[in-house]
């Protein structure tokens, strides 16, 4: 049977569009990431960078650092991207990611009203939770989950005040912009990291009190979602970006991204 010519084209039209849309969805793929790395502006200056060397396009979906490991045990990510130590190991150890790598590290600061009412400014994070805890001091918690939520949790334990925060501790269940926004229209206190805090605009009486502490380092980590658990996840094409971005060339653009002539992050992969 011989077919029509607009019928045949139009069949051969429809396979390359398939076999285009098949190419085009190998050509990139999904990342769950804590929202620092989006808020701080990070990726902007990141992911273009990666682009030009790969080809690859990625798909940020930023979130706390819970929530992205969950998007990525559901198979809803080829790569996770985050900063939650313990997290990130149990989450490789329980079989979801096949290797955990150090890729930059920055710090958290407690971030309050510049004539800081519970008088909490110097280095030491443990004793300036104290005081917003004697003093019910108003203290914006994320409450999200996120590696910033985790760390401000295990800061509290660490001065014996899980139960103690003081009736002005409030949690918001929101990122990090949005939680520093609060604490700006509130004259709140609040641990942020640094990152975002140098891109955050609307700072009103803002003012970092607390830093310096080694306890606030904040280190992040980045892994491949394991196929094994999700045979759709493109391992591969992950496994790029991770060379990449732990790579003497992905290393040096996180080095270079600064705002005000401050660098963000550090880049620490191998180390």
């Amino acid at each position: 049977m011989t077919f029509p010519y607009s019928l045949t084209r139009r069949a051969l039209v429809c396979a390359v569009l398939a076999t285009t849309s098949v190419w085009a969805q190998a050509q990139s793929i999904v990342m769950s990431s804590t929202t620092s790395t989006e808020q701080s502006g990070l990726f902007a200056h990141l992911l273009p960078a990666f682009k030009k060397a790969s080809g690859l396009d990625v798909k940020v979906v930023a979130l706390g650092t819970g929530q992205a490991l969950d998007m990525a045990r559901r198979g809803d990510a080829d790569v996770v991207f985050v900063h939650d130590q313990a997290a990130e190991e149990k989450f490789v150890a329980d079989g979801f990611g096949i290797k955990r790598l150090p890729v930059m590290y920055n710090d958290f600061v407690l971030i309050g009203p510049k004539a800081d009412p519970a008088a909490t400014k110097g280095k030491d994070i443990v004793a300036a939770l104290a005081k917003l805890s004697a003093g019910n001091a108003a203290f914006v918690s994320r409450g999200d989950k996120s590696g910033t939520h985790a760390a401000e949790l295990r800061f509290w334990r660490t001065a014996n005040l899980t139960d103690k925060k003081g009736s002005g501790y409030k949690e918001c269940g929101c990122g990090m912009g949005p939680a520093l926004n609060i604490a700006a229209s509130s004259g709140a206190y609040v641990l942020a990291d640094r990152a975002t805090w140098l891109n955050f605009k609307n700072r009103a009486d803002l003012a970092i009190l607390v830093e310096g502490d080694n306890r606030l380092f904040n280190q992040y980590g980045v892994m491949v979602v394991n196929p094994a658990k999700h045979a759709h996840v493109k391992q591969a094409d992950a496994q790029k970006f991770v060379d990449w971005i732990t790579s003497a060339a992905g290393q040096g653009v996180i080095a270079d991204y600064k705002i005000g002539g401050e660098q963000l992050f550090f880049p620490n992969a191998g180390k």
